[in-house]
């Protein structure tokens, strides 16, 4: 399939166009144990690409394990039941020509592998060995240990690290354990195997996991491939079953966020919790037609606050998530014209749901544009997996196939819709980046940020 042809199917106003043309090209398997098994083919270059998806990551953490997601994920490629010997796996790995790496965010923990089509079988039974039998061994945690604690200290090097950390825990009060990937350094301090034994027990189960696999294969044989190596993984309780995670409390007040560091230009943040794509699907796929519209360079937003001067630049994100994903306004802008600027975005903030500030032809364009880049993303099988992981994490499987068609069919109604509901006089956190003395020079108070929205 030819991605020109991709394109054009999943233009805006056909119905179900997106879903059909996928089907064309992934298939979906559940194994008896729960295992989902994804398949992407695409045979232009012959290289396949093997990931394993794990509902876990941060949004399971209580506060005193902050970072445990992320530590078991360092330890994934190490010392295992089948490679026993530490460096075996990468041994193994470099006798398959193999790629491989892991993530850990918020409601996903990934693992992938790419090599040649024709080691797919040994990439698979590797990569299962990895996921089912990690041995944890002393030694090895504690060379991993240190790793970890180096990307902890490269991120507290940057400021704009701390600004993300002081609003996360302002957005969501009392559950900032459940958003902070990387951790706190005293847990990880102390991480023992015992507790990334209880995070496998618990989450590492094949009912809880997706495979999927993209490039040059074939679905029959990745089907039988997967029974083979996964068919008899026990399957497990589920672990959201047996231990509910709590809803994300809504914010209920506005509140202001100073981190004074050397930089140069001021960083301004505004953030909102967002929807739920389990609860809110609807508002989600508005959400990024909104997003999008006001990104745009013609749009009222950034005529009035960047073409304006006010502002060096302006972006508007929602980050879809299930556990209450946050929505952001943020820009850059200079000591001297502060006030000004934040005042002028606070108006366009009232505004958002105004008829008229996002017209049909923006809209229109938006829409085409979200298209595009979607089948772009199907002409890079690698990446492709990682997508696919993404969403059966967050959302499941049916919300992205079906994602194109459903954002394709967004009104001007329901954008206006969105911004009332999520963003629109609704509780903020406002965050400032500023270099030291900007604070007291221009006697900001929380009244200069939030004008019109504390009580």
């Amino acid at each position: 399939m030819t991605l020109t042809a991709v394109a054009v199917a999943l233009s805006p106003g056909r119905s179900g166009a997106q879903r059909t043309e996928l089907e064309k090209f992934i298939r979906h398997k559940v194994l008896s144990n729960g295992l989902e098994v994804i398949v992407h083919q695409s045979h232009g270059v012959p290289l396949a690409t093997i990931e394993f998806d794990v509902r876990n990551g941060s949004f399971t953490q209580r506060p005193g394990t902050e970072g445990l997601a992320h530590m078991y994920e360092h330890m994934i490629f190490k010392a295992n039941d089948r490679w026993p010997e530490p460096d075996a796996f990468i041994q193994r790995a470099s006798e398959l020509g193999a790629t491989f790496n892991g993530t850990t965010q918020e409601e996903r923990v990934n693992y992938y592998m790419t090599v040649p089509a024709d080691s797919l079988a040994g990439g698979l039974e590797l990569m299962t060995a990895a996921l089912r039998g990690p041995k944890f061994l002393s030694q090895e945690l504690e060379r991993e240990r240190q790793v970890v604690l180096g990307e902890y200290d490269r991120n507290e090097s940057n400021p704009f690290f701390e600004l993300q950390q002081e609003m996360g825990k302002a957005l969501y009060p009392g559950q900032w354990s459940r958003k902070n990937i990387i951790g706190e350094r005293d847990v990880l301090q102390r991480v023992t195997p015992a507790q990334l034994m209880e995070i496998k027990r618990r989450y590492y189960i094949p009912n809880n996991t997706a495979l999927i696999v993209t490039g040059d294969v074939n679905p029959d044989s990745v089907f039988a491939m997967a029974e083979r190596y996964l068919g008899d993984w026990p399957r497990g309780e589920d672990p959201f079953a047996a231990e509910p995670i709590p809803p994300v409390p809504a914010l209920t007040t506005s509140s202001a966020v100073f981190v004074e560091r050397p930089v140069g230009a001021v960083t301004v943040m505004l953030q909102w919790q967002g929807p739920s794509v389990r609860k809110d699907a609807a508002a989600t796929y508005a959400a990024d037609v909104f997003s999008d519209a006001l990104n745009q360079p013609g749009s009222v937003l950034q005529r009035r606050l960047v073409d304006s001067g006010l502002f060096q630049s302006i972006n508007v994100n929602y980050y879809t998530l299930n556990q209450v994903g946050p929505i952001t306004i943020a820009g850059q802008t200079t000591p001297e014209r502060l006030k000004e600027a934040v005042a002028a975005l606070q108006r366009e903030v009232e505004r958002l749901a105004e008829p008229g500030y996002i017209t049909p032809e923006q809209l229109a364009a938006t829409k085409a544009e979200r298209a595009v880049s979607t089948a772009f993303g199907f002409d890079r099988p690698s990446d492709h997996a990682h997508t696919v992981g993404f969403w059966w994490s967050v959302s499941g499987l049916e919300y992205y196939m079906g994602y194109v068609d459903s954002m394709a069919s967004q009104t001007l109604d329901d954008v206006r819709a969105y911004a009332r509901k999520y963003i629109v006089g609704k509780p903020m956190i406002v965050g400032l980046l500023l270099p030291p003395g900007v604070k007291a020079q221009l006697g900001l108070t929380n009244a200069d940020l939030l004008p019109r929205i504390v009580p």
